[in-house]
């Protein structure tokens, strides 16, 4: 069974993708890859990645990019997982070396792999956006639940905070909607999906502070265990914060905003 996993973001080369320096060359009905992705969810779990690679180092930078499925296993690939603030290892840095690949697995042809990544993160960005509120809106319910446990309801201005969140919270699903609707009536959402993108990742930094915050001091003490034990809601604070690099900086995002949305010159 093939678990793939996506080699896009390179050191240098996140929010300005068209800059990556992997580059793949042509051997016969081979194509062979050298170079160094970064940040690459689940690659200690996959076996095959999907990846771009400039095969064309003359043209333009957005043109020359080739978009290839590379098997991992004994491959020339060395996968290096990274150790979060929270101690997990979702994510790996992975250096490339010589990893081989059939022309076969190319999708959309030489040259032409910026048109399919971008189709790729759209897909990604827009199943998610109608998908992800229930998960939001649960996490926002189980943080309820522990201001309940510790008699924190009582008090105005946690229940004005937490008024602020669910608003926000609820306004994901409304979005979410917006752009089931545009897209099953044929029309381009991504503008949509960036004002989405931010929006959540905000959120989901806002409702990390929140969580920390609204419980007091205790919020502070981490469970007892080995190593570096912590519950949902302070994994929640510390992972928060690289949501808003993941899937495009939220600086890109509002410049997609207001060039595209709000007209703004650039």
């Amino acid at each position: 069974m093939r678990v793939h996993c996506q080699g896009f973001s390179e050191p240098g080369a996140g929010s300005d993708l068209a800059s990556l320096r992997t580059t793949g060359v042509v051997d016969g009905d081979e194509l062979v890859v050298h170079g160094h992705k970064i940040w690459t969810s689940g690659a200690t779990e996959a076996n095959t990645m999907f990846l771009l690679c400039r095969t064309d180092p003359d043209a333009e930078r957005h043109r020359g990019l080739t978009y290839v499925l590379v098997p991992m296993s004994g491959n020339g690939i060395e996968v290096r997982p990274i150790r979060q603030m929270a101690g997990g290892h979702g994510y790996g840095e992975e250096f490339i070396d010589g990893a081989r690949a059939p022309l076969s697995n190319v999708i959309g042809g030489l040259g032409d792999g910026w048109r399919v990544a971008m189709t790729t993160l759209g897909a990604e960005r827009a199943g998610e956006i109608t998908t992800q509120y229930p998960g939001y809106r649960a996490e926002f319910d189980r943080l309820v639940a522990r201001l309940r446990d510790l008699g924190r309801l009582a008090d105005p201005l946690v229940r004005d905070e937490l008024a602020r969140l669910l608003i926000r919270v609820e306004l994901m699903r409304f979005t979410g909607r917006r752009v089931a609707d545009e897209l099953r009536a044929g029309n381009p959402a991504r503008e949509l999906l960036a004002i989405d993108k931010v929006n959540w990742s905000e959120l989901h930094c806002d409702l990390g502070a929140a969580v920390m915050s609204l419980q007091g001091l205790g919020g502070l003490v981490r469970p007892d265990g080995d190593g570096y034990p912590v519950d949902e809601f302070r994994r929640a604070f510390l992972e928060s914060r690289g949501r808003r690099i993941a899937r495009g900086t939220n600086q890109i995002q509002r410049n997609i905003i207001a060039e595209r949305v709000l007209g703004l010159p650039k």
